[in-house]
């Protein structure tokens, strides 16, 4: 009884979004609009380094694109001017 009430009030937490910085609720829009909420945290990032204004502009024209099957990975393409991004260890 204990731990699924203890489960209930973590599912809660997780639903409610924290965001202490500017960058993190532009970055949660881009989410919201793309429909992309799996990559949130990337999309936090991108803002964080890039003009939000512009990443959120790219983001609507994406979304109203009918034609786009995968959103998230075309506004990524966009973004990244069609070069493949890969990840470098330290």
């Amino acid at each position: 009884m204990l731990r699924e009430k203890y489960l209930k009030e973590l599912r809660k937490r997780s639903e409610e979004k924290r965001v202490s910085k500017p960058y993190q609720l532009t970055g949660l829009e881009i989410a919201d609009i793309l429909k992309d909420e799996r990559h949130k945290s990337l999309y936090i990032k991108l803002v964080k380094g890039h003009d939000a204004d512009y990443l959120l502009r790219t983001a609507k024209e994406v979304a109203e694109n009918k034609n786009v099957q995968n959103k998230g990975a075309y506004f990524m393409r966009i973004i990244t001017g069609g070069k493949k991004v890969t990840k470098v260890r330290k």
